[in-house]
């Protein structure tokens, strides 16, 4: 096939009405791999026949739309039969497309992104921090954040306990004070401090540079400590290697044997000792004693949360059995609504060990519950664990359908923030959009999330972790409300029957859900997020803020 030509003209319109051969597919794959501009055309009727086919003067049934915060054009939908083929056509369309741009039939194998192709998400990490006890970091340094990725540089512990974990598989545990670099995920090196490695077969080889010694690990457990004049090393299990630039010539330990390094003094032998290791021994037990103080004065603080006469909907996910589909509401006593109802989801661990949480994962899981009422102001909250966006829109709480005053808070797949505002004309609507906040380092642990629609002031104003991330003029006039209303995923309600639903689902866990009936002041949303976090955090003077 070449472009253009007839030939392509008549494939590309075979694609879009469902009906194209083997041959052409393959032709057409061969062909958008290889010329851009047949790929540009290509995409380009895609577009035209999509947004023909949802054309709300030709196709829709008035006042019906879909209005997410990735579609900034009206998407509209009816119950025409002539519609329904044209979604699944672009459906078949897209999946072609897809298909021709990253798989050959010939090898059925993945190959390299050819030029043109959508960029693949890429990461500098070579570690995690795994977990920590008490552990406050130096001023001028990273902050990093239990759970996530650690890219190479430079780690300040000021004080307690801290694993990282390298992709390698490869542990350590440092004690502050302590400087660490990470080089690779199979290297580190340790100007200062105390250090306990466990390093698997899969990792053997894993490096640890000091000032006076190189050491490398041939299957072993090891501690380090190092200060300015020497380096002392202790081997509990299997053996490892010590370079020296001095003399170039290797010395090995094995268990129980240990080594002092001190400026230009020959090696002096001792005997390993774990008594000054004990607490990076520990380190697993101590930040179980940690993890269940915390997980107690942040239950106090959110069952504290209930005294406030403006909170709608609170949904801490506790006390409810693995096969109990009835979730308790703190706050009915202002909605008259006592509960919601869980549908699939699963129950898996939360903010803490002791701490339960729901897991979003089929297409299905979805937790409905319904608030009667109108409002003028209204604030949403959420700690959320993403695991994946799946989809152009990921649902964290929405309102069904399109009815006039209700709200939608969603993710979108780049990690956009969105609550859309629907306006007494279901064509008016207003999607406030944060930056890309929810991006690969914040993957697989805990966020809390907030948006704050006040219509008093006419603003709305994201939050992350407790902090503003955009804030907006609001233009939709109140009063608002929710009534059903879905976590996790979304209910089309108002559509017809014949139309296929758009997907929202959330891909990840939450652990508690809050709904106040009034706006918050960012003072109130940090305190809620300080007092729900499962990090030890420090003030900016360095002193404690929670533990």
């Amino acid at each position: 096939m070449t472009f253009p030509s007839p030939e392509f003209d008549q494939v590309v319109a075979a694609i879009c009405h469902g009906t194209v051969t083997d041959e052409g597919a393959g032709a057409m794959n061969v062909l958008l791999r290889s010329d851009p501009r047949a790929r540009d055309e290509y995409l380009f009727r895609l577009e035209l026949h999509a947004r023909l086919a949802s054309d709300p003067d030709l196709l829709a049934v008035p006042d019906e739309g879909d209005k997410g915060i990735s579609q900034l054009s009206h998407e509209k939908t009816s119950g025409k039969r002539v519609l329904v083929g044209g979604l699944l056509a672009v459906a078949a369309c897209f999946v072609i497309a897809t298909l021709g741009m990253w798989w050959t039939p010939s090898s059925g194998q993945e190959e390299e992104p050819q030029a043109g192709s959508p960029p693949e998400m890429t990461s500098k990490a070579v570690a995690m921090l795994n977990q920590v006890y008490e552990a406050e970091w130096s001023a001028g340094g990273d902050h990093p954040l239990v759970g996530g990725p650690l890219e190479p540089g430079w780690l300040y512990l000021k004080s307690g306990l801290a694993e990282i974990v390298f992709y390698s598989g490869a542990r350590i545990v440092i004690q502050g004070p302590a400087d660490v670099e990470l080089i690779s995920q199979n290297q580190a090196s340790c100007p200062r401090g105390q250090l306990l490695a466990e390093v698997p077969p899969q990792a053997r080889g894993f490096r640890v540079d000091t000032p006076r010694v190189d050491l490398t690990d041939h299957g072993t457990s090891f501690g380090l400590i190092v200060t300015e004049n020497e380096s002392e090393v202790h081997v509990f299990e299997g053996m490892v290697s010590l370079d020296r630039a001095k003399d170039g010539l290797p010395i090995y330990l094995k268990e129980g044997e240990g080594m002092v390094v001190e400026g230009t003094l020959s090696p002096r032998e001792i005997p390993a000792s774990q008594t000054v290791f004990t607490p990076l021994f520990y380190l697993e037990s101590a930040a179980a004693i940690a993890d269940t103080e915390c997980f107690e004065r942040s239950r106090m603080a959110s069952r504290a949360l209930n005294q406030d006469a403006s909170l709608l909907v609170h949904l801490d996910f506790e006390g409810v059995g693995a096969s109990e589909w009835r979730l308790p509401n703190a706050g009915y006593f202002r909605t008259g609504e006592s509960e919601a109802s869980i549908i699939g989801c699963e129950w898996t661990s939360g903010r803490w060990r002791e701490k339960q949480a729901l897991a979003f994962q089929g297409v299905s899981d979805r937790v409905r519950l319904a608030v009667p009422g109108e409002y003028e102001s209204l604030t949403l909250a959420a700690w959320v664990r993403v695991q994946g966006l799946d989809r152009r829109i990921n649902s964290l709480f929405m309102s069904d359908g399109f009815d006039a005053g209700t709200l939608h808070w969603s993710i979108r797949s780049d990690g956009v923030l969105g609550l859309t505002a629907i306006g007494r004309n279901p064509k008016d609507y207003q999607i406030v959009a944060s930056p890309p906040v929810i991006k690969l380092d914040r993957f697989g642990r805990w966020v809390h999330l907030a948006v704050v629609l006040d219509g008093e002031k006419g603003r709305v104003v994201h939050y992350v972790d407790g902090q503003t991330v955009i804030g907006d003029a609001l233009r939709i006039e109140g009063p608002f409300r929710i009534g059903a209303a879905e976590l996790g995923n979304w209910n089309p309600r108002g559509f017809s029957g014949n139309n296929p639903f758009h997907i929202r689902n959330f891909s990840g866990a939450m652990d508690e859900f809050l709904l106040y009936s009034r706006a918050l002041t960012s003072d109130e949303i940090e305190r809620i997020h300080s007092e729900g976090s499962p990090e030890i955090t420090f003030s900016t003077s360095g002193e404690l803020s929670k533990k």
